[in-house]
């Protein structure tokens, strides 16, 4: 049977509690979560109820106010386009019940300050790293056992010492700063993107621009050096990017103190031995499970918004605009609206926009909640106006500890407000059609266990065209054959490479289009991000059946039937976008035009364990003019159509 973790019983299991799916991963075999799934056929439409809260393990929910990031305006008279942002250790309370956090933050603050920027006005940031110390945080393995989930806070023993299974992970304490920014989403030179093995140590500075050549939008910067990503952020290095330009000042849309980011996390904590207090220092605890050694992303109890774990808001009732940024390391949220009883009420909000951009009319929240998973934005207009002296809750019904998120209080007394959501929104936005010459990236992701590897990998795909290139015997590791839903042919692939030092195999040419096919072989599900251009879902397809790939083996035993159709692409799904959600047996196909930077880039699974545990690899974008001169490693000149490596 298959054990991989489709939407339905991921995000079901999840909002029945079930901590048999963990952060997307299937830790209790193929039967539990399918039973959970069965059990969980969400309500549709307004009245929906939500299960109730689980423990808030002694801290006060929606004590604390939100606290909103500074916004340093990166164009101001004071700036003029030049920032120097600083890298340093602060100490900071994520709640107010408990003791300080030591952290590491952009400009002391957790997350760092949200910049501001006008499209098309070039940005020069120095970013200073003068971090002290280790990496702040504590890392364990922890093993999975019924019924105490193991990311509970904690991990010693009452007298001090570890219980069985748990152990400190070796060399983690010991991480010195060692740091390079990533402002994601950008459409920047390779030289300005942040490249993993560029990072920089305490006394030095990483230099960038940004030519901001792109439509308004949310981007966020965050740490991205190599191996280590995870804990870096986790550690508090991330913040807000906010583009502008003439087409969303156009709008009207609510400005000023209605506008606000969300920017979720989520954290563990550590516990004193000896009163079983929380002390306030960040826990960094991987689950697995002790019979596979199979690991699942880190996730945490308690979900903080804007660095405050489970804050208020007092909001006028009006329309506001929210830009929320999912900034987990792997937890996926599905975002719901709710009243005091627990009744959805999804209808007073509206989808302005996703990661690259406005859509181009507003679209209503799916039936069963808003899916964000990690590094994924979106652009919410809610109508408190509704609501008035009420209280609701934005919540994850897809939280398998906590399902509260923070809370809206909504004054008493009406206001008059005349915004009223645009029934068009970007008047630029175009559905993408992509030229028949154009070239094509074929890329598999396959679950843990493959030929004994612990680890979900992420394979490059080269097509074999000439029949003495086929194997003799399958299954042979590294070789999938698959039916191609379009033609119905069955066309076979050799993986090139699945190391992120493996040879670079894919080249673009600038000012080409490129399809990127992403295959899900089995396990957990991944969101995929692709620097340096902007996409467009073109389309989801769903394998039915995925026992033709042989996990042990590495390779497929006979040709992986043709995918039907998966779910039905969202209206809010039709935008442009730059990470792109990977469930279980799917084959998504999506599209971007390299067009303006070029240099090295990399694309990666964003739930963080997965890109530092090696699902990431680089591609390169140059001038068509240079790539016939360009020898790829099959030893002659770069194809001047493009990629021809990927797949093409």
């Amino acid at each position: 049977m298959d054990d991989s973790v489709d939407r339905r019983t991921f995000l079901a299991a999840a909002a029945l509690g079930s901590a048999g799916v963990v952060a997307g991963v299937s830790l209790l075999g193929p039967s539990a979560p399918r039973a959970a799934a069965s059990a969980a056929q969400p309500a549709t439409g307004r009245g929906r109820q939500l299960p109730s809260a689980a423990p808030n393990f002694g801290l006060a929910k929606f004590l604390d106010p939100l606290r909103i990031p500074a916004v340093i305006q990166a164009h101001s008279r004071r700036n003029s386009g030049e920032l120097t942002i600083t890298m340093t250790t602060a100490r900071t309370r994520l709640h107010s019940q408990l003791p300080e956090t030591t952290l590491w933050t952009y400009e002391g603050r957790f997350p760092g300050p949200t910049i501001e920027v006008r499209s098309h006005r070039r940005l020069r940031v120095a970013w200073a790293n003068e971090l002290r110390g280790t990496v702040p945080l504590v890392a364990v393995r922890a093993p999975y056992a019924q019924p105490t989930p193991a990311n509970r806070p904690g991990y010693r023993a009452a007298d001090g010492s570890l219980p069985a299974g748990v152990e400190l992970i070796d060399g983690v304490a010991d991480l010195p700063p060692w740091n390079v920014v990533h402002l994601h989403g950008a459409l920047t030179d390779g030289g300005n993107d942040g490249w993993a093995h560029n990072g920089i140590s305490p006394g030095r500075t990483q230099l960038t621009e940004y030519p901001n050549r792109q439509a308004a939008t949310a981007l966020w910067y965050h740490d991205h050096a190599m191996a280590v990503t995870r804990f870096n952020v986790h550690s508090g290095l991330a913040g807000l990017y906010l583009i502008r330009d003439e087409e969303e000042d156009r709008l009207r849309l609510p400005r000023g103190d209605h506008e606000i980011p969300l920017i979720l996390a989520d954290r563990n904590l550590d516990t004193d031995p000896a009163t079983g207090a929380l002390t306030g220092r960040l826990l960094f605890k991987f689950q697995y499970l002790p019979a596979s050694g199979t690991t699942a992303p880190v996730t945490g109890p308690f979900t903080l918004v804007n660095g405050v774990i489970w804050p208020h808001l007092d909001v006028d009732a009006r329309w506001y605009r929210f830009r929320v940024l999912n900034m987990a390391n792997g937890r996926f949220f599905r975002l719901d609206l709710v009243d005091e009883a627990g009744t959805v009420h999804n209808d007073a909000v509206r989808i302005a926009g996703t990661d690259a951009g406005l859509l181009p009319a507003p679209a209503a929240v799916p039936v069963g909640g808003l899916t964000l998973t990690p590094a994924e934005r979106v652009d919410l207009l809610i109508d408190f106006s509704r609501f008035p002296g009420q209280r609701l809750r934005l919540v994850n019904t897809g939280a398998s500890i906590e399902p509260d998120i923070m809370e809206f209080r909504v004054e008493s007394r009406r206001r008059a407000d005349s915004f009223v959501p645009p029934a068009r929104l970007s008047t630029s936005y175009v559905r993408v059609a992509v030229p028949a010459d154009h070239d094509e990236v074929f890329v598999a992701t396959t679950p843990p266990g493959v030929a004994g590897r612990p680890h979900p990998e992420m394979w490059e795909l080269k097509e074999i065209t000439e029949p003495g290139e086929l194997p003799m015997h399958f299954p042979e590791e590294g070789v999938l054959q698959v039916t191609d839903p379009a033609t119905g042919r069955v066309r076979t692939f050799r993986t090139v490479a699945r190391l992120f030092d493996d040879t670079t195999t894919v080249f673009v040419d600038r000012g080409r289009w490129v399809v990127w096919n992403l295959i899900q072989l089995g396990g957990a599900p991944h969101p995929m991000h692709i620097h340096m251009a902007r996409f467009q879902l073109l389309s989801r397809h769903k394998f039915g059946d995925l026992t033709a790939f042989d996990v042990a083996a590495g390779g497929t035993t006979r040709p992986l039937p043709a995918p039907g159709d998966g779910p039905a692409i969202e209206k809010h799904e039709e935008g442009w976008k730059d990470t792109f959600n990977l469930w279980a047996g799917e084959w998504i196909r999506v599209a971007g035009r390299f067009e303006d930077a070029t240099g090295q880039f990399m694309y990666h699974c964003h739930i963080l364990d997965h890109e530092d545990e090696g699902m990431m690899r680089p591609f390169v974008v140059h001038p068509p003019e240079v790539s016939r001169f360009h020898l790829h490693p099959g030893g002659s000149g770069h194809h001047p159509g493009g990629s021809g490596h990927g797949g093409h």
